[in-house]
């Protein structure tokens, strides 16, 4: 009781000596108050999202992602990246190269509240490209056409992979993960005794010889127009699939790739998953391509190697927070090399209450992504600059 007493007495006279000086105490306190909810308010500014465009893949149409799009709203996650979706052409018989077709594709994410930001999956670059079958000049040619009219439209990223016939690839569609939530996974040993597709058997070199024929006829184009073009990895990056060569599958290989021809517009979609299932440190390969100029689009997951082989053979993939790779300071590597393009999430988890529809790609999975996304975002750009 006494030492209440005393410390009751000691607050009450210091309420009188604040009293005594007209409040000054108080008001400054309170002028002070004012000045860190200022400096508060002027970082929060700064640190949004480190300034990275924050986005989601649309890749079944808008009837199909309608709740992920007022997720994304929500979330203010405002990025749409998708292809080129014909059933919002108004004109049904409009090629997906042509202007009007891709601004109507333009238009109808902006009617929705969403920036259509990166082409992911361009037409007019298939197999007659990649394989060079009869036929690639007139797919280079359309292709050259499209980047044209998606820069008139107002997109200046295009993310496209060199992998003919068979491209995204799992063996697993609902491995059991974290909690129950379902994940994708590959095993090679399920797939490497399949028969050769209808193409039958190529050399990698063959590959090589027409992404060098691709890029030396579509890069000066882009350069002209100010195209970002951001090649992802072969997914999975195994060397080959029923007789068909993977070669972007290895951090040399895009080092090769990218001297073909030396451009600022000739560069790569950091799909971290697969560069890490290549070996490499991954915040470090942020940097060293990032200082290059060579990120131009984001895709932001984790992974875990499970064969003990590089590339790698086997692995699933997992929820963001639960990898090999180093998030945070792969989130920090992307804002110390000031990377303010496209980032999305990328092969989700399906979580509990979703049916298993479009694997890697349902709804709750992409708003934990993006809300992790973003903290370490807020994380990595208010620690610099509280440091700076």
């Amino acid at each position: 009781m006494k030492k209440n007493r005393r410390s009751f007495i000691k607050k009450s006279a210091s309420m009188a000596a604040m009293a005594s000086l007209g409040g000054i105490a108080y008001a400054r306190s309170g002028h002070q108050a004012q000045k860190n909810i200022k400096q508060t308010a002027e970082l929060n500014g700064l640190s949004k999202d480190a300034g990275i465009e924050m986005s989601n893949a649309y890749f079944w149409g808008m009837e199909a992602h309608a709740y992920l799009i007022e997720l994304a709203k929500q979330m203010g996650a405002y990025g749409a990246v998708a292809g080129i979706d014909g059933r919002l052409f108004r004109n049904p018989n409009g090629k997906p190269w042509e202007y009007e077709s891709i601004k109507d594709v333009v238009d109808a994410w902006k009617s929705v509240g969403l920036k259509y930001n990166v082409v992911e999956g361009p037409p007019s670059l298939g197999n007659k490209t990649k394989l060079g079958l009869e036929g690639k000049d007139e797919e280079i040619e359309n292709f050259i056409t499209f980047m044209k009219n998606v820069k008139k439209a107002g997109v200046d990223v295009i993310c496209y992979n060199w992998m003919p016939v068979i491209s995204w690839a799992r063996t697993d569609m609902a491995r059991l993960g974290r909690g129950g939530a379902l994940m994708t996974a590959f095993d090679y040993d399920a797939v490497k005794d399949k028969p050769l597709t209808e193409y039958g058997e190529f050399t990698k070199e063959t590959l090589w010889d027409n992404l060098g024929y691709f890029l030396r006829a579509v890069v000066p184009e882009a350069e002209q127009i100010g195209m970002k073009l951001a090649l992802h990895p072969d997914d999975p990056q195994v060397h080959s699939i029923q007789g068909i060569p993977r070669i972007m599958n290895t951090v040399e290989n895009f080092d090769r790739m990218l001297d073909i021809i030396a451009s600022d517009y000739n560069g790569i979609t950091m799909c971290q998953g697969n560069f890490s299932l290549m070996g490499p440190d991954i915040p470090t390969l942020i940097r060293r391509w990032g200082n290059a100029g060579k990120i131009h689009f984001v895709h932001f997951r984790n992974v875990r190697e499970l064969s003990g082989e590089l590339p790698s053979t086997k692995f699933t993939e997992t929820f963001h927070d639960e990898g090999d790779i180093d998030m945070y300071e792969a989130m920090r590597a992307y804002y110390d090399i000031g990377f303010k393009g496209a980032m999305r999430a990328d092969h989700v988890p399906t979580m509990a209450g979703e049916e298993n529809k479009r694997p890697g790609y349902m709804d709750l999975g992409n708003l934990f992504a993006i809300g992790y996304m973003r903290g370490l975002a807020e994380s990595v750009s208010k620690e610099k600059r509280e440091v700076g």
